[in-house]
């Protein structure tokens, strides 16, 4: 060792000990075009929830579309950092998620006409099955295509959420129809 400089030494033992950089979690095409379309899904649906937040008599109804609303907005705020984090765009580029049957939306008519309905909650609670419903779909179908295991994991959390929602609004609007 007298040989070795000592700087020379310090450096070997550096990048001795510092081994391979950590490796990136996997990612593929279904991982971006899932958080793509989640983030545009819960924007839809946070407007619908704070529709029913403002308008909603019961209750129940309110304090369930509140929780919606304040869920959603936390989810697309994770949603945007891990799109910003894997480089990828916010939103993808028009028809770029056809070949995958397209994003389920709701109908932009169907939100108009809440906003006028004269059955409000049964009306909100039927647009919100569907467009959980929707969501939950979308979340299997990351699980069994995507390979991020973030949004794998959290893709199987809003598949089991969103799933209870629509039988939980199943039953208040079947107690709405036969109050």
């Amino acid at each position: 060792m007298r040989g070795i400089p000592v700087v020379v030494l310090a450096f070997v033992l550096a990048v001795a000990g510092c081994g391979a950089p950590p490796a990136e979690p996997p990612l593929n095409a279904d991982d971006v075009m899932f958080v793509q379309m989640m983030v545009q899904h819960h924007r839809q649906g946070i407007e619908i929830a704070r529709l029913g937040t403002e308008r909603a008599k019961s209750p129940e109804v309110r304090t369930l579309t509140a929780a919606i609303e304040t869920t959603q907005q936390d989810e697309v705020e994770m949603m945007l950092r891990w799109l910003h984090d894997w480089e990828q765009p916010l939103r993808a580029g028009e028809g770029a998620h056809d070949h995958h049957g397209g994003m389920p939306e709701t109908d932009v008519k169907r939100i108009r006409a809440l906003k006028k309905s004269n059955d409000f909650e049964a009306d909100l609670l039927t647009l919100l099955i569907a467009h959980q419903s929707d969501a939950a779909r979308m979340a299997k179908e990351e699980v069994a295509g995507g390979v991020n295991p973030a949004a794998k994991a959290w893709a199987g959390q809003v598949e089991s959420s969103r799933r209870g929602q629509v039988e939980l609004m199943t039953t208040l609007v079947t107690k709405l129809v036969k109050g």
